[in-house]
């Protein structure tokens, strides 16, 4: 078999990751045609079917997932290094494709953009505020900042924020209802406005810490949310007791909005990370942007 042409695994890739050959042209900017002929070409040169088509869908084949996996970062570290060869000597220029919750704009990116962009107007930035957490590779990002470094392997996370607590709060009207929780065991006679992980279906687990060590705590839910803003106002209203990052929940705090409830119970989250693929840093577009937030960390 002869080498594999660079350009049908590149459209390959792509239509994986898009979930369609006109989402593939899209992110590629060439026909839809031509990349259905690339495909075609590529199945025939490995004798295999890549995807399983119908009129509504296209889904990898077992063959086309081990392709993706194998190839995927081996693709995307041979292009960061094609890339980093013709940055030699020129000014940051190109694409760069950022992912983060929407916490994470709010409390820290949200003063931040415009002046990167005004520094390197060459560089167009695409942000997606996103709760759930990416494949960076996957969904063809360059970096992303989410809470803590547990990472993925192959990638690379670097600290741009210090640990913050996970507060507990309610509303003074509340807490004059319902009373005020003074033990951990006393919230059991309390509802707790939960929330829902998006990607996982999940409901997050409230835990706190007992005598220096986290104990996980079950209550009634008052309300799910899957959005953070929500849970703010649904604690402001007095129906349950909320918890959110202690930082985004100050100002209510000093306004007399929302009132601490068992502060020294309160557990911490690892701080802020920047995470982006090994040698995405080699690509000059890319760590303009690692560079300038890593000057940048969040400060509480």
């Amino acid at each position: 078999m002869s080498r594999l042409p660079y350009s049908q695994l590149e459209i390959f890739l792509s239509i994986a990751r898009q979930g369609s050959i006109r989402g593939a042209a899209r992110a590629l900017a060439i026909s839809a045609p031509s990349v259905s002929q690339a495909l075609k070409q590529l199945e025939a040169r490995l004798g295999v079917p890549l995807f399983l088509r119908s009129t509504r869908k296209i889904e990898l084949t077992e063959a086309g997932r081990a392709l993706q996996t194998q190839a995927g970062p081996a693709f995307e570290a041979l292009s960061l290094a094609l890339e980093a060869a013709g940055d030699q000597g020129q000014v940051p220029s190109g694409r760069v494709r950022l992912t983060l919750p929407r916490f994470v704009y709010r409390l820290y990116f949200r003063p931040l953009f415009a002046e990167f962009c005004r520094r390197y107007p060459q560089i167009e930035l695409e942000v997606s505020v996103d709760d759930r957490a990416l494949d960076l590779i996957d969904e063809g990002f360059d970096l992303g900042i989410r809470m803590g470094d547990r990472i993925a392997e192959g990638m690379v996370a670097r600290r741009i924020g210090p640990p913050m607590p996970d507060a507990l709060f309610a509303s003074p009207d509340y807490l004059a209802r319902e009373g005020r929780p003074d033990t951990i065991a006393s919230l059991k006679r309390h509802r707790l406005i939960q929330y829902r992980f998006i990607a996982a279906n999940q409901l997050a687990p409230l835990e706190l810490l007992d005598a220096g060590e986290g104990v996980r705590v079950e209550m009634a839910n008052a309300m799910v949310v899957n959005d953070t803003d929500l849970m703010l106002d649904a604690a402001r209203e007095g129906l349950g007791i909320g918890r959110f990052l202690a930082p985004l929940v100050q100002r209510d705090f000093d306004d007399g909005l929302l009132v601490p409830v068992l502060k020294p119970h309160w557990q911490s989250y690892p701080g802020l990370h920047l995470y982006f693929p090994q040698g995405a840093q080699k690509a000059r577009r890319v760590r303009a942007l690692i560079d300038f937030l890593a000057e940048r960390p969040l400060v509480l």
